[in-house]
């Protein structure tokens, strides 16, 4: 894939869509699990809240800054048809043929939590071959909280007048925040009462509190200030990410078991944990191949 670029990729990625569980595509993914390079920074927030314009905004910032991107988009999918429009991408000015940043969207189908069955795979396979991965998760709620089971830092976005301080104590979602963003700063006033809702939930939730920074789209000074923001958050947690990600491996392959066999699988398999290092998709072939026996 590293020879092959964007194409190689984009082919990776097709055939993880149709052959997940094929021997080959597992071994792949494990080579990747094994040589992680990118960090992997989450975007959520609910709907129209501008996820799609500041994923535009870092995308730019960081290609300036010579950094290579994977990016994943996950969109809502029709109960009633089953499909997706796909339409994130139509909000990002990047050039197609800029062989440093790779755009894959995909539909969240039936599956809960803000993310697609197969984003863990793709950020895997992403998180080897570029420097940053941006993950983008569809429109969320008061209690999609995935996205902190497979980034290693994670921004919510908020917009003013979606609600006071009430609102966010009762989302579950707001304890997963690093930083909590509040987009178009330039609407002033509710933007300043946006954010110091945030701050009072936060202060109030009991938990640790995370930076909460005002952007938009008038104001680069904004932008600027949450890239220094995510370094530096990033930086703080190099020490950890190493546990994080063993710990986010094994709920993917808890979850990935439960989705597969149900929950009398779950309970068959017995402890599902992993050593330092270890892949949790070869953990879960072997898995695979003792329930179904």
């Amino acid at each position: 894939m590293r020879a092959g670029g964007k194409p190689a990729l984009a082919r990776a990625l097709a055939r993880l869509e149709s052959q997940p569980d094929d021997p080959a595509m597992l071994a792949l993914l494990s080579e990747a699990y094994a040589e992680p390079r990118a960090e992997v920074v989450g975007l959520t927030g609910p709907p129209g809240v501008g996820k799609s314009t500041l994923m535009d905004q870092l995308i730019r910032r960081w290609r300036s800054q010579g950094r290579t991107i994977g990016c994943v988009a996950v969109d809502p999918s029709s109960r009633r048809s089953g499909g997706a429009l796909l339409g994130d991408r139509t909000r990002l000015t990047t050039d197609p043929e800029d062989q440093g940043v790779f755009v894959r969207s995909m539909a969240a189908r039936d599956r809960l939590g803000g993310l697609a069955a197969l984003t863990v795979g793709a950020m895997v396979l992403m998180r080897a071959l570029y420097d940053r991965v941006l993950i983008e998760t569809v429109g969320v709620g008061q209690s999609e909280t995935d996205i902190a089971d497979i980034a290693d830092l994670v921004l919510f976005c908020v917009q003013p007048g979606s609600g006071d301080s009430l609102q966010f104590m009762k989302a579950g979602i707001a304890e997963i925040p690093d930083i909590v963003v509040v987009t178009k700063a330039d609407l002033g006033a509710a933007a300043q009462r946006a954010k110091a809702d945030v701050h009072g939930a936060l202060g109030l939730s009991g938990g640790e509190t995370c930076p909460v920074l005002l952007i938009s789209n008038a104001d680069p000074t904004g932008l600027a200030a949450l890239d220094d923001q995510i370094d530096a958050g990033l930086a703080a947690r190099a020490a950890a990410r190493p546990e994080r990600r063993r710990r986010q491996a094994e709920h993917w392959l808890r979850e990935a078991v439960r989705d597969r066999f149900g929950r009398d699988g779950l309970a068959r398999s017995g402890p599902l944990t992993l050593a330092a290092g270890a892949s949790p998709f070869a953990a879960m072939r072997k898995v695979a191949e003792r329930l179904v026996r």
